[in-house]
């Protein structure tokens, strides 16, 4: 891959410090990726080590700061935050901070009890917001950065099958548009993205089937699969200092699907 040379570079990225949740595969292994080859220097948490490690020896001679990877349970809001601590002690104060981290497993609405809820808020919201209480101190005195949080065009299409996961989904555009106007003043932006349906090594090992595929096509206006890189791309573009004057708003990248 070779997409800080065949696509946009942003000076503004070299060697800033970035954060990024589920790095290890799918979006988040493509967001490592392109940050990494923008000079950025990247720290990235998941728990497969495997896919981590793998990840880093690939970038580890083609970018100017080999990514650091962190091991942690994202529901574990006390060890999130020492990791969190840990990684400015690294990297330095981070400046870019992407909540990407989520896990879409199919749920009956018949089937939810109240501790796999609250276990679906914690996998997929909770730790956005405690992630950003945690570094934004460092932003502030930094003097300002970007927070790019994930969610889902599931919420607007709407979906079914997955309930407690449309909520989260939903309710992180409201935590990105609160979190815009809490830390506005201080030179920190916050925006959400929400892809439609990317192809990852997840989706087709566990529900990309051929008449899925055609339900996706029939409903997008572009007739292509969504790649990781397409999302990662304009992560990049808010992340860096060509987005300046952009904050509180929400991204769709589903190839005209909603």
């Amino acid at each position: 891959m070779t997409s800080s040379q065949r696509f946009a570079q942003y000076p503004s990225l070299e060697n800033v410090p970035v954060l990024i949740t589920g790095g290890a595969s799918g979006i988040g292994a493509s967001m490592v990726r392109h940050f990494s080859l923008q000079g950025a220097r990247v720290a990235f948490i998941d728990l497969a080590e495997g896919a981590a490690r793998d990840l880093i020896s690939e970038l580890t001679d083609r970018c100017p700061h080999s990514p650091r990877y962190w091991s942690c349970d994202l529901k574990d809001v006390a060890t999130l935050k020492t990791a969190a601590h840990e990684i400015e002690n690294e990297i330095g104060p981070v400046r870019v901070l992407v909540n990407n981290a989520a896990n879409d497993d199919r749920h009956k609405l018949e089937d939810v009890t109240p501790e796999y809820w609250d276990d679906r808020m914690a996998v997929n919201l909770r730790h956005q917001f405690f992630l950003i209480q945690s570094v934004s101190p460092g932003m502030i005195k930094a003097g300002g950065g970007s927070i790019i949080n994930m969610s889902s065009i599931v919420w607007r299409i709407p979906s079914t099958g997955l309930p407690a996961y449309v909520t989260a989904k939903a309710a992180i555009v409201g935590l990105t548009r609160a979190m815009a106007h809490e830390l506005g003043s201080s030179n920190i932006r916050v925006n959400c993205v929400l892809p439609g349906a990317v192809l990852t090594e997840r989706q087709r090992r566990l529900w990309w089937t051929p008449k899925y595929e055609e339900q996706v096509m029939r409903h997008q206006a572009l007739k292509r699969n969504l790649l990781p890189e397409d999302v990662a791309r304009l992560v990049l573009f808010l992340a860096s200092d060509d987005s300046s004057a952009i904050t509180n708003q929400s991204y769709v990248v589903d190839a005209g699907w909603v």
